[in-house]
């Protein structure tokens, strides 16, 4: 690995409106000395103002990876992946969901909404924040991610 691409920060956005959730990937990311910026949101409209810089977001940066939980208020994660890989300005963006859903109907439409991965959330902390290195291990220092846009 290049110097510049050890020294690349990837901006990460999780949407997930469970705040335990969100504290154990915080966790995770300072447990492992993640250096990626973890910005957090917890409804699918959000998320979509989020990768589209509007609303309060207007000055955020575009993410380098999005973690997309399913269950989530006011618009789903199938919703939300359905209008980002839809998007031709953001369907670039990998997306994991990283979900409790283990239903074969739920992991089918992901993959035919063109997900890049699906993750079943362990319960217990030590396997969830190993998870969370695994998957900043795969997508945020071993594969190439797209410049942003």
């Amino acid at each position: 690995m290049s110097e510049a691409a050890a020294l690349q920060v990837v901006d990460v956005l999780l949407v997930e409106d469970d705040p335990g959730d969100v504290l154990m990937t915080r966790e995770a990311f300072d447990h492992y000395r993640i250096r990626n910026n973890l910005h957090v949101v917890g409804d699918g409209d959000q998320a979509l103002q989020f990768v589209r810089r509007t609303g309060e977001y207007a000055g955020m940066p575009r993410p380098g990876l999005i973690l997309l939980d399913l269950n989530l208020p006011r618009r789903n994660g199938l919703e939300v992946l359905a209008e980002l890989k839809s998007d031709e300005d953001l369907l670039r963006i990998p997306v994991v969901v990283l979900t409790t859903s283990q239903a074969d109907q739920d992991i089918l439409r992901s993959y035919d909404l063109h997900a890049n991965a699906y993750i079943s959330k362990p319960v217990d902390f030590e396997r969830f924040i190993d998870v969370i290195r695994q998957i900043d291990d795969f997508f945020l220092t071993l594969v190439k991610l797209p410049g942003p846009n």
